[in-house]
Formats: C-alpha cells, structure tokens, sequence
C-alpha cells in the first residue's frame, strides 16, 4: 500500500496524522512540520512515544526534565509521563512523532495544572 502523506493532513495544517488500524500498519505516527514557537500542549500516552528529529530544533519535556534536540537525534518518552515539546529554532521543525498504538490515544494536561 502506498499513501500520499498529503491525504493524512486535515484543513490547513501542516501535520499529518496516520493511525495504523486505518492501514494494516503496525504504528500510529504524526508527521509535524511547525513554526518556530509552536508546539503541543502537555499530554500523556498509555504508551511509549519516540520522536525522530528530521530538521530544526526542538525543547521536550518529559516530567520535569527538559531536553534540546536538534536533526538527526532521536527521543523517547515513556508511557504515562507527561510531555510536550516546542519549535526553539528560526526556522521550521521537522520531525516525525511514532506512537507504538493502533491508535493515537492521548490525555491533555493543563500545563498551569502540572507545574
């Protein structure tokens, strides 16, 4: 099966969002491209999440650590910690967010709330 990745985005957005149960895939990922200062708000998966860094820089937090990662570098959040992460760069953030799930399942935290 081939997708074009165009079809996974919704309105205007930039983000793309593949659910593998739509597809006989075994992974569930969002493909994210943002501007600098953009980025989810905090939220917890019942599963691990790994994010790969295709281009740009970005800040995660995981818990109450807080991690730079720039292209090419890899991050992984466990199950049930709460994470975020934002555009720090001038430029655009690339990177591709794998959720090992049939489905993405995710709780939002109010960020004021977890401080």
């Amino acid at each position: 099966m081939m997708i074009d990745s165009n079809a996974l985005r919704s309105g205007t957005s930039r983000t793309a969002r593949f659910e593998r149960g739509s597809y006989g895939s075994q992974v569930s990922f969002f493909l994210i491209d943002n501007e600098p200062g953009q980025g989810p708000g905090l939220h917890v998966h019942p599963y691990s999440e790994t994010w790969v860094i295709r281009s740009g820089e970005a800040e995660f937090t995981l818990g109450t650590e807080k991690l730079r990662a720039g292209a090419g570098t890899i991050v992984v959040g466990p199950a049930g910690v709460p994470h975020k992460f934002v555009n720090i760069g001038t430029g655009r953030l690339e990177l591709v967010c794998i959720h090992a799930n049939e489905a993405i399942v995710q709780e939002w935290i109010d960020d004021d709330a977890a401080a």
